[in-house]
């Protein structure tokens, strides 16, 4: 059995694995969308088909490169996408470049505000129902969690949006602000941001807690039978350090790995949310580009929501490095 790699290796590792699968990534991306039937340029027929010129398709199709072989257009793709260009909207006729910069950064806000939110509750919560196990607490959450579980993320949305938006018109029913506002201060913009956002994120957030919530709490009960935890309690330490300083800190390192494993999750909730709620983010875009066929709009949208998911992770498996330190070895 050879040496063990030393601790510097762990990072070029995780590096080395990211780029390998971003070159995988771009690859899927660009095949998708031409795994779907229909024709991208469908829509400039179905808009006046006597007034389409045959010969302005011929030069959409070769501006596209629709009128090379699969390998020719992958070709075309990766020099386009070696260049930092997205290309053009084939529906919209803009740059690509131009929707992803109105669009991302709401679905980052978004995917943001969920994560966080759902890390904070979980925790908490999961190592309070495992300290308290058997007890009210922890058999509220356990039965809630399970019932979350069990409704699809779009349901869920749509459940908080019939409660909180239509029959008691609490919150806004859809969009990411109030149409042709004028804010008084900044302050009052972000407010009407968050009363936008609170319903999404509920909904999405509500989805990672069901999830993260009992794996925290089931290693806490495991934990607080451990021969380290019997014997913390005999020297009489305080109970608020044996929860968050002993036990909680073991719980801490199978959440940071759930936290990754449901990345994927996050971002494809993100795009039911999105719909459901009429939100301007990157789901909106995707379902748009679905429904035109929109090749350039879906490999860049694909792309970056890929791209998403594996910075959450590769940033996930560095963390995890640094909270045990016997990772740093392997």
């Amino acid at each position: 059995m050879g040496p063990l790699p030393t601790p510097s290796r762990r990072i070029p590792r995780s590096l080395a694995q990211y780029g390998l699968t971003v070159a995988a990534v771009v690859v899927l991306v660009f095949a998708l969308p031409r795994a779907m039937p229909g024709d991208p340029l469908a829509f400039l027929r179905a808009e006046n088909p006597e007034s389409v010129d045959p010969a302005v398709l011929d030069d959409l199709q070769a501006y596209y490169g629709l009128d090379r072989p699969l390998v020719g257009q992958l070709g075309h793709f990766l020099a386009r996408l070696g260049h930092g260009d997205m290309g053009v909207s084939i529906g919209r006729r803009v740059p690509v470049r131009d929707l992803l910069r109105a669009h991302l950064p709401w679905t980052l806000l978004l995917i943001g505000s969920s994560l966080a939110l759902s890390c904070v509750v979980s925790y908490l919560l999961g190592t309070a129902a495992g300290w308290r196990r058997g007890r009210a607490l922890d058999r509220v959450v356990v039965v809630a969690s399970s019932a979350v579980r069990a409704v699809p993320t779009y349901a869920l949305a749509f459940l908080l949006l019939l409660g909180g938006a239509v029959t008691w018109r609490l919150l806004p029913l859809g969009g990411a602000r109030t149409p042709f506002a004028h804010y008084a201060s900044p302050v009052a913009e972000i407010a009407d941001l968050a009363r936008h956002l609170v319903l999404p994120v509920t909904a999405l957030a509500s989805a990672l807690v069901a999830s993260q919530v009992l794996l925290v709490r089931n290693t806490m009960v495991s934990t607080l039978g451990q021969d380290y935890m019997v014997l913390a309690r005999a020297k009489g330490l305080p109970r608020r350090l044996l929860q968050h300083r002993h036990a909680g800190r073991n719980a801490l390192l199978p959440f940071v790995t759930s936290v990754g494993l449901q990345a994927g999750f996050l971002v494809g909730g993100a795009v039911f949310v999105e719909a459901v709620f009429s939100y301007p983010g990157m789901g909106t875009l995707v379902l748009q580009a679905v429904a035109a066929r929109d090749y350039p709009v879906l490999e860049a949208t694909f792309l970056v929501l890929a791209l998403v998911v594996l910075t959450l992770n590769l940033l996930v498996d560095l963390l995890y490095g640094r909270l045990d330190p016997r990772a740093r070895t392997r």
